[in-house]
């Protein structure tokens, strides 16, 4: 199957060594998009490993699980990477009432202990 992440892999050989444990992201951008590809199959175990431990108590797993499971997630944009740290993107979704919706956001991203973990996102128009 095609990397729900619109990387033009395979999900196997982008996304699936990510969300496994069997690798870890080398760069926000790729951690940008394992997270959508979360989103999309969906892995809230994995949203919430990947939320940085200072802003778990902010989520839930049941919440993410859920936010993935009532909406089709079909494609996502990556606008631009103003910094090493932050990626602005585009997810593109068909909500639960099949209204089309896009979330477009500028996320920053925080490396521990050489992981790349999400902290926070600003909503864009």
């Amino acid at each position: 199957m095609n990397c729900p992440c619109c990387s033009g892999k395979t999900y196997e050989e982008c996304c699936q060594p990510y969300h496994t444990g069997k690798k870890n992201t080398p760069t926000a951008e790729a951690l940008m998009r394992s997270r959508f590809s979360a989103f999309a199959i969906p892995n809230g175990d994995y949203l919430m490993q990947t939320t940085s431990p200072s802003k778990r108590q902010n989520h839930s797993k049941k919440d993410l699980q859920e936010w993935g499971e009532i909406n089709e997630w079909t494609k996502l944009e990556i606008v631009d990477k103003p910094s090493m740290n932050k990626v602005e993107f585009k997810a593109f979704y068909t909500d639960q009432d099949g209204q089309k919706q896009v979330h477009h956001e500028l996320s920053t991203f925080k490396m521990i202990q050489n992981r790349w973990f999400y902290v926070s996102g600003v909503f864009l128009e």
